[in-house]
């Protein structure tokens, strides 16, 4: 029921409105039309301001905050935008970052070294350099504190390897594969 109508059943009972063929129907129409819609871009800002059932521009208006890309679908731009705000001040704990990374959809995995002003990110599911390694790196440097030195590790396919995986050079041969093929592949 539109709001026009809610307003004229509540005025109804005072008796002294005559609906039919007056201006005062008109009016309550259009001040109702105008409440209707109101109502429904309230609804919509509602909807946009909490993270869970936000949809169009109150993601994007997070990620711009946030310095982060607005792409993928709404289930997964949310699950990046909740990984982002659990980093809050003094929550840089290992497991913290690390669930930002995945988070953010980076398969990398962020470890300590000896040095505590040092961190290093390999990319363990990733043979070589990863193809969207200029995107991952800003995401990842965006996401650890300032003063931390950032050591990337890249995974390549030496000959121990190949060794291990292939019993002869026959073998090998068979699958077609360049040395490249190899290098990239997933160790």
């Amino acid at each position: 029921m539109s709001i026009g109508q809610t307003l004229r059943d509540l005025l109804a009972p005072l008796g002294v409105y005559r609906w039919e063929g007056s201006f005062q129907w008109g009016e309550l129409q259009s001040e109702g039309a105008a409440l209707d819609q109101a109502e429904e871009t309230l609804a919509r800002i509602q909807r946009e301001m909490h993270l869970a059932t936000a949809r169009e521009e109150g993601l994007t208006g997070l990620c711009h905050l946030l310095g982060c890309l607005a792409e993928g679908e709404p289930d997964q731009l949310r699950q990046t935008l909740a990984a982002l705000l659990r980093v809050g001040s003094g929550s840089f704990t290992l497991a913290a970052v690390n669930d930002a990374v995945r988070g953010c959809g980076i398969s990398a995995l962020v470890e300590e070294t000896e040095d505590p002003l040092k961190l290093t990110v390999s990319f363990p599911d990733t043979g070589g350099v990863p193809d969207d390694f200029a995107r991952r790196q800003q995401v990842i440097e965006k996401l650890l504190p300032c003063h931390v030195l950032v050591e990337y590790q890249f995974q390549y396919m030496t000959w121990t390897l190949l060794e291990g995986r292939f019993l002869s050079w026959e073998q090998l041969e068979e699958t077609g594969a360049t040395w490249k093929t190899f290098e990239a592949q997933t160790l």
